[in-house]
């Protein structure tokens, strides 16, 4: 057994983590695995016999290439392709005008002075849903349907899969807003723990960007073990292997989902924590869901530079006008906007 240390190229938040760990773990050779974002390295223990490290990074990046990673011996320099934001810029643009025009209109509440509305939430687990944050629940969506269509079993796994998580996130949502009622936070605590809300946003979408790399290692999110914890769980044989899964997605390391936690807590009513993280959850649905019947995957297309920045675009947009609501509730600054 020997170790050997690779550069990854295409990290963007703490899921990556774990994806790549996961899909290493399933290689033959390969005994032990660790990723990390900060460094956005891979450690790899194995057996390879006499191969070189650089035709050990070719056969590893065949499992990674098709999730958007791939592995060097030598560090590579940093890239940026300025020319992706010609799109990436007007498309993230217009989503954004569309977001405050319908708020203008009155077709539905997406933004308030003070609070994250259900549209907020909703339309951030949509943003969250096609990001790499959501690959992870995307692959245990997939893994867990290869399984069961084996047996001939295609679409109840996929059925409990969802529906366990809807449930948990209604219900877990809910406790989360009945703890921040019991620690009565008060005004400076919501403000304070808004504006943690609006900084995790904010890298989120600057990791997104890729632009600075050294930036990556102060995302914010659960401990790394719970992931590999739920993650395993995708290899019980049980019929309601699914629905726990499902389930246990409220607990994976994804910056979207800690900060609508963190705003559910800020709430400190069970009702709204709940439909809060209901929202969030729902919008993540669409995309999970043809998920559950393709191979769909942003991060295999030739164009995902583009629709990387194009989500960074507008997490980032999300992340301060959270920051500038959170200011202006801690009466820090006069109100920016009048929507």
């Amino acid at each position: 057994m020997k170790k050997y240390t690779f550069h990854v190229n295409g990290m963007h938040c703490k899921t990556c983590e774990l994806l790549t760990e996961s899909e290493l773990n399933e290689v033959p050779e390969i005994s032990k695995v660790k990723s990390s974002l900060s460094t956005c390295s891979l450690e790899v223990t194995g057996d390879f016999g006499d191969k070189e490290p650089e035709h050990i990074a070719q056969d590893l990046n065949v499992t990674l290439k098709p999730h958007g990673y791939t592995l060097s011996v030598e560090k590579r320099k940093h890239f940026v392709k300025w020319s992706d934001f010609k799109t990436a810029a007007p498309i993230a643009f217009g989503f954004m005008a569309i977001f405050v025009l319908l708020q203008k209109v009155g077709i539905v509440n997406l933004v308030n002075a003070s609070v994250v509305g259900f549209g907020t939430a909703f339309v951030i687990g949509l943003v969250a849903s096609v990001s790499t944050c959501m690959a992870v629940v995307g692959g245990l969506v997939l893994s867990i349907s290869a399984k069961f269509a084996k047996e001939g079993d295609k679409v109840r796994p996929q059925i409990l899969f969802h529906v366990g998580r809807l449930m948990s996130f209604f219900i877990l949502g809910g406790a989360i807003g009945a703890l921040g009622s019991a620690f009565q936070l008060g005004t400076t605590g919501t403000s304070v723990l808004s504006f943690l809300v609006a900084i995790i946003l904010i890298i989120l979408g600057i990791n997104l960007l890729d632009l600075f790399p050294w930036v990556k290692r102060f995302q914010i999110t659960m401990p790394g073990f719970m992931g590999k914890h739920i993650n395993s769980l995708k290899n019980i044989n049980h019929i309601l292997t699914p629905f726990i899964v499902g389930v246990a997605t409220f607990f994976l390391p994804c910056g979207f989902t800690q900060s609508m936690q963190i705003y559910a807590l800020t709430t400190g009513s069970v009702f709204t924590g709940a439909l809060i993280m209901s929202a969030f959850a729902l919008g993540t649905l669409p995309v999970l869901a043809l998920l559950s019947f393709s191979s769909l995957g942003i991060h295999k297309k030739k164009q995902s530079g583009i629709f990387f920045k194009t989500v960074g675009l507008i997490v980032l947009a999300f992340g301060f006008f959270n920051l500038i609501n959170a200011l202006v509730a801690a009466g820090m600054i006069q109100p920016l906007f009048s929507f």
